[in-house]
């Protein structure tokens, strides 16, 4: 047989071993022993080793919001799994894509092809997850996104191979937004980052908005990574809205908070809404300026036992507590593996088919569960960020005002804009 051949041959057994699972592979081939076909199945299904990437943001505006803590994160879940799955050990590769979408597309792209990525478990900056996404389900890979938020990842751009794990803007439009309005913020302004996150955040917020009888003055749309947000914050002033919101997140959204309350935009009656904040921008705050403000989350370190136990391990790691990107990353991490040793393979068909027949159940969520569209349906909460006087101590920032059910806080599937629903 000519080199052409003997690759072509690998092709197709590895498609079918592929195709079937390790179990069903060794039926099918029932005349090898069975010993060498376990070891051929796993070599089959992991190359060797199952290499899981994350593409983050790690020096620009959200490198703080999930980066090296992700990374952490994504390693304390393969060491917690026992650092092997399958007879193969799991390697965790990760790059910086520097917020640009090509370079995020492009690093995809060598992974999958060249560098034999199985799975990535992390896409920062929504522009970067759609692209990424688009090309994993091309070449029959999963991507899991935790720190990505835009809806439409799992609504019109949904893939079979995707997963939306810890929020997105649906779910914080309808948390932060219909408490903000049920408090009688019934007029609202946006300062929104110029691309597909910040469009979706706005868009599903203010449909909160204008769905309960309130209004929406106007918008400003800022650059990724602003140098000022003084004209935008201006715009908003003048509106006179009760309620800036304020769908972006990162430095870019600390820096505009800072300014708005120099400005004395909050002295003035105006509503400061943080629709994408994380303790991380919080911290970067301080309570003194961030007091008062409400904003939304799938996880908060301090909230039971099970979430101090495992973020004071990560704490020791990164010397701060993680947020709840970094939490989702490590449970998406571990539902992953957990799923591949299920489906004994890492093929991506019978390893989504294992993560959707699985329940999420850890210290980050309880009864969730993903969805045909993609989206893991779970538990959201509404936090109000306390005052100094009110702090026990470090990282003790939030005060739980409501815990919103999965069903309630995601978006029906019924209405789902996914074209893998059928309806």
């Amino acid at each position: 047989m000519n080199s052409l051949g003997r690759l072509s041959a690998g092709r197709t057994r590895r498609s079918v071993l592929r195709s079937l699972g390790a179990a069903g592979a060794v039926a099918a081939l029932s005349g090898a022993p069975a010993a060498a076909l376990a070891q051929n199945a796993v070599a089959a299904a992991s190359d060797g080793v199952v290499k899981l990437g994350l593409l983050l943001d790690l020096s620009g505006p959200y490198g703080n919001l999930s980066g090296r803590g992700s990374v952490a994160a994504a390693r304390m879940a393969v060491e917690d799994f026992g650092g092997t799955v399958l007879g193969a050990p799991v390697e965790i590769v990760f790059a910086d894509h520097h917020d640009k979408a090509e370079v995020a597309a492009t690093t995809a792209r060598d992974w999958f092809d060249a560098q034999h990525v199985d799975a990535i478990m992390d896409v920062s900056s929504s522009s970067a997850a759609l692209q990424v996404q688009a090309i994993a389900r091309s070449r029959d890979k999963i991507v899991m996104l935790s720190s990505a938020g835009a809806k439409r990842l799992t609504g019109e751009a949904c893939s079979p191979t995707s997963v939306h794990y810890v929020f997105d803007t649906y779910a914080v439009a309808h948390t932060v937004g219909t408490a903000l309005v049920a408090r009688g913020g019934n007029t609202w302004f946006f300062i929104t980052v110029d691309y597909s996150f910040g469009y979706d955040l706005e868009n599903d917020t203010a449909s909160v908005v204008t769905g309960s009888g309130g209004r929406v003055l106007g918008h400003a749309r800022h650059p990724l990574d602003a140098p000022d947000f003084s004209s935008y914050l201006l715009q908003a002033q003048q509106s006179q809205a009760k309620v800036v919101g304020f769908a972006d997140g990162g430095d870019d959204m600390i820096h505009a908070i800072q300014q708005a309350v120099k400005l004395g935009m909050r002295e003035s009656g105006q509503t400061l809404a943080l629709l994408s904040g994380v303790i991380d921008t919080i911290d970067t705050l301080g309570l003194a300026t961030a007091q008062g403000m409400m904003l939304s989350e799938a996880f908060y370190w301090d909230m039971n036992d099970a979430t101090r136990v495992w973020s004071r391990r990560f704490f020791e790691r990164q010397r701060k507590m993680p947020n709840s990107l970094q939490a989702g990353v490590y449970s998406a991490t571990m539902h992953y593996l957990q799923a591949v040793r299920a489906a004994g393979t890492d093929a991506a068909d019978p390893v989504m088919e294992a993560m959707r027949a699985a329940p999420i159940d850890d210290f980050f969520a309880q009864g969730g569960h993903i969805r045909a569209d993609g989206v893991m349906v779970h538990d959201m909460y509404l936090f109000r960020v306390k005052a100094p006087g009110e702090s026990r101590g470090p990282w003790d920032y939030y005060e739980l005002l409501a815990k919103i059910p999965g069903d309630q806080a995601f978006e029906p599937l019924s209405q789902s804009r996914c074209p893998l629903i059928k309806k």
